[in-house]
């Protein structure tokens, strides 16, 4: 279960690093 949790944190801040870094162009 943390395994798995931590995994799915990992993508989700990964996702947001790369959307906010799109914003800044």
């Amino acid at each position: 279960m943390l395994k798995k949790l931590l995994v799915a944190n990992r993508g989700e801040i990964a996702v947001r690093i790369i959307r906010a870094a799109q914003d800044l162009g």
